[in-house]
């Protein structure tokens, strides 16, 4: 997949969870996403775990939404692409957390079928911050 489209399937799946985050209908996550796609989240945080399917990945966004009160906001950095079906994204997040403003950073590794997200692997810079912000 070339860097540009990559760039620009990012930001329509970045610019659908954000506006999802923040309090807006998730029928453009949904939109996104493969019927069977599969997000893995690791560590022991509120929110890790691996989610299968549409409805459980958004189950997982809105958990996320529910601990920021609707104020976790995505911030790409810089992607990465190959020849395969695989890009890989690094994105800041931002939310204020238990009255607590916050901020980290994550390599997201994506795989890509039909323009949609098939799987998500979120790796987290530092594993140990991210489990502390998402275990409030």
């Amino acid at each position: 997949m070339d860097r540009a489209e990559a760039i620009t399937l990012l930001a329509r799946l970045q610019d659908a969870q954000n506006q999802f985050y923040a309090g807006g209908d998730a029928s453009a996550v949904a939109a996104a996403l493969a019927p069977d796609v599969a997000w893995s989240v690791p560590g022991h945080s509120a929110i890790a775990g691996t989610y299968r399917g549409v409805d459980s990945v958004l189950r997982y966004f809105s958990r996320r939404r529910d601990i920021a009160d609707s104020t976790f906001r995505l911030h790409r950095r810089d992607v990465l692409t190959g020849a395969g079906d695989r890009i890989a994204a690094l994105t800041d997040g931002t939310a204020t957390i238990a009255g607590r403003e916050r901020s980290w950073s994550t390599v997201g590794l994506y795989e890509i079928r039909d323009r949609l997200v098939a799987a998500c692997w979120l790796l987290p810079l530092d594993p140990a911050e991210f489990d502390a912000i998402w275990s409030p």
